[in-house]
């Protein structure tokens, strides 16, 4: 069960679970609260207003950004070839081999690579400009050599993407994009 409620002008969403620690999420732009039955949310926005205040700056920025933004349109055939093309060039580069790739809409993320070389890719992504579905792809099997996101994972990405800052804020800044267009 959950509850939208306020702090300081700060509206956030309180869900209580059977859970062991308090975790926030902003994931669909919106400050979430997922806490232990019983934990005081107080205490939680207290400690880490600083990262809030932060947060929400930024993805103000983002939503205004995302104003001069345009989506664009192809068949899923089209987005499907594309994907099959651009992998099958990412996995050559990194000198990496994936197995399957599948396609299904994800709430929370672009696209995944799993630990037996699948990519799951996101269906919204076919509303992205190339350049940044090239670049998820490739930031994906990048994963088939470095799972995590660390030092490592970052230099295989800059050997093609010096960018990369730069197209994942621009990734956050189509997610609302998107995510407007298929709930309006």
């Amino acid at each position: 069960m959950s509850k939208t409620m306020e702090l300081e002008g700060l509206t956030y969403e309180v869900s209580y679970r059977n859970i062991k620690y308090p975790r926030l999420e902003f994931k669909t732009g919106k400050l979430k609260l997922i806490l232990p039955l019983g934990y005081d949310h107080t205490t939680l926005l207290r400690k880490h207003k600083a990262w809030i205040t932060q947060k929400s700056t930024f993805i103000k920025e983002c939503l205004s950004a995302s104003i001069d933004k345009e989506l664009v349109k192809r068949s899923d055939s089209e987005f499907k070839e594309l994907v099959h093309r651009l992998a099958n060039t990412a996995a050559s580069t990194l000198g990496v081999t994936i197995n399957k790739i599948y396609f299904r809409t994800m709430r929370t993320k672009w696209a995944s690579c799993s630990h037996r070389k699948n990519l799951t890719i996101n269906s919204l992504m076919r509303y992205l400009p190339d350049y940044l579905i090239a670049y998820i792809i490739f930031h994906e099997i990048a994963h088939v050599i470095e799972p995590r996101h660390n030092a490592n994972f970052w230099a295989i990405i800059s050997t093609k993407f010096r960018n990369y800052k730069t197209l994942e804020k621009e990734l956050f800044i189509y997610w609302f994009l998107v995510w407007d267009k298929i709930s309006g």
